[in-house]
């Protein structure tokens, strides 16, 4: 079995809306994400501000 390297300590927080924080152990500062583009088309909504999208961000974790 594979020796455990890291476990994510993460803290989520609905702000309004779509839009939410995720707060990371060691790390002062949130992670925004909201809707923007198709995605906010696919819910019809329309967010007070554009934020990247959970999505955008697994996306750039994986090319990363």
């Amino acid at each position: 079995m594979a020796e455990l390297i890291h476990t994510s300590r993460i803290r989520l927080e609905k702000i309004k809306g779509s839009i939410r924080h995720a707060y990371v152990e060691n790390f002062e500062e949130p992670i925004r994400f909201g809707v923007h583009g198709g995605i906010k088309h696919f819910y019809g909504i329309e967010p007070e501000e554009e934020m990247p999208a959970t999505l955008d961000h697994m996306i750039a974790a994986v090319g990363g």
